[in-house]
């Protein structure tokens, strides 16, 4: 099987990311008893991998990545697996941080393809879905070259994620706020519950700060769990120590020793998300028995992957990407920014899947952008371009609609003066295609996505 075959069997299947599903099939989408099935299946691969488990609405990412850079440095064998991906589906399968290839993709695709159709009501087959699919292809994958130890970052939510079959030792929450709230509950209390349902008897927590009304639920997950609760902030404190364009360095004293670390992520959230993952690789060696030095750490959070999350893709004009896709994500980011830029103007290239509180995030990047280029990416999520552009007009900004993210980031660069900043922003799939167009990296355009459009009038 060819990677391009691969990837037109799997868009076949039912994918939450990219459509909506109504109907019966809807009430049967969410549930770990056809994951449970599925991997039976599979032999149960992911009860032989320790694991460590990532959930969180701002930052679960970053963390999970943090985490498998860190075991990688200090001589393991690690999995990584992580959604949604920028560019191709291999991202989302790491071994040794780096992401499969392209064949070995579609040898993983044959061997668990044959095992999607499960036992349904009235003798139909219960198919998986993509995430679950991908999800049990991670668990093959990592438990079949015998690595050491695999980090999963879940996808969505936490309690009935496919990724919630796990029965890890470590469980991080990391920032909660509202998103995703037709599935996990209008309130943040109402995610944070659903979120802390990763949370296994006896594991490790380790807590990023939160609000109150999401630590509460929380740490009720943590005392019915009988778990070890590790709060960062309290139990284990940072200290950031400047930065610039390519990073910052920050101090985390953890519960077993003291840590100077450099990572290339911007943000001082990221400095908040390099304190949970000094809290889980000190957990998690305790739960293995694992050797991990602060060398370690030092050199696996230097050399950390993690693209479009305050990405500095060119200094000349300064253009950053970032994937913000709620309201608090965009208002951290937009508080974030002169913190680390100095700049005279912003200029926002921005596109909004419409399944978030699109007007809420239309009005926060109103209030700070000095133009607006609102265009769509091609998830079929995407608001339109010209109705997004009305959504700022109306806030008050400078907007214009443009047809593709890669037109916007021309017409954006165009009109940037020596000092100012070009934002790319409003959701993960535009601050990729906007990564695609800066550094020339060929997208993979799916058969049953829209192709890019002209640019709009």
């Amino acid at each position: 099987m060819d990677y391009r075959h691969s990837i037109d069997l799997l868009l076949t299947l039912v994918d939450l990311e990219r459509n909506r599903v109504t109907g019966p099939r809807q009430k049967a989408i969410y549930n770990l008893e056809r994951m449970q099935a599925f991997l039976d299946r599979l032999e149960n691969p992911h009860k032989r991998v320790p694991s460590i488990h990532v959930a969180g609405t701002k930052g679960k990412g970053s963390t999970a990545a943090l985490c498998d850079s860190a075991l990688h440095a200090a001589g393991l064998s690690t999995g990584f697996y992580s959604s949604p991906h920028l560019h191709s589906f291999c991202e989302r399968i790491r071994r040794d941080t780096q992401q499969v290839s392209q064949q070995e993709f579609a040898s993983l695709v044959e061997d668990v393809w044959p095992l999607r159709d499960l036992p349904g009501d009235n003798g139909a087959p219960d198919q998986v879905t993509l995430f679950e699919f991908l999800t049990g292809m991670a668990f093959h994958c990592f438990e079949r070259d015998r690595v050491d130890i695999q980090t999963i970052e879940v996808g969505l939510g936490g309690r009935l994620d496919a990724t919630n079959i796990l029965d890890a030792a470590v469980c991080v929450i990391t920032s909660i706020s509202l998103d995703h709230t037709a599935v996990l509950g209008d309130n943040v209390a109402q995610i944070a519950a659903d979120k802390a349902g990763i949370i296994k008897p006896g594991a490790a927590a380790v807590i990023a700060p939160q609000p109150p009304e999401a630590l509460t639920p929380i740490l009720s997950a943590c005392e019915a769990m009988d778990a070890k609760v590790v709060l960062v902030g309290r139990d284990v404190t940072w200290q950031g120590h400047g930065t610039d364009l390519g990073g910052q360095s920050v101090s985390v004293q953890g519960l077993k020793g003291s840590y100077d670390l450099e990572i290339p992520l911007l943000g001082e959230y990221q400095l908040e998300n390099a304190a949970a993952a000094v809290a889980a690789l000190e957990m998690i060696s305790d739960a293995q028995g694992l050797e991990l030095s602060p060398n370690a750490l030092q050199k696996g959070f230097k050399e950390v992957s993690w693209p479009c999350r305050m990405e500095v893709l060119s200094r000349d004009p300064l253009l950053v990407a970032d994937g913000a896709h709620n309201v608090y994500s965009v208002e951290s980011l937009l508080a974030t920014l002169p913190q680390y830029f100095d700049f005279k103007r912003l200029l926002v290239v921005t596109g909004i899947s419409n399944d978030k509180n699109v007007e809420g995030m239309v009005s926060a990047l109103a209030a700070k952008a000095d133009r607006v280029f609102a265009t769509a990416s091609r998830h079929p999520r995407s608001v339109g371009a010209n109705e997004l552009a009305g959504l700022f007009v109306k806030s008050g900004a400078q907007a214009a609609p443009v047809g593709t993210p890669a037109e916007a980031l021309q017409q954006a660069t165009a009109a940037a003066g020596p000092n100012d900043l070009v934002l790319a922003t409003g959701s993960l799939f535009l601050a990729a295609e906007v990564r695609e167009a800066a550094l020339g990296i060929e997208p993979e355009v799916y058969p049953d996505l829209p192709r890019p459009r002209p640019a709009a009038n």
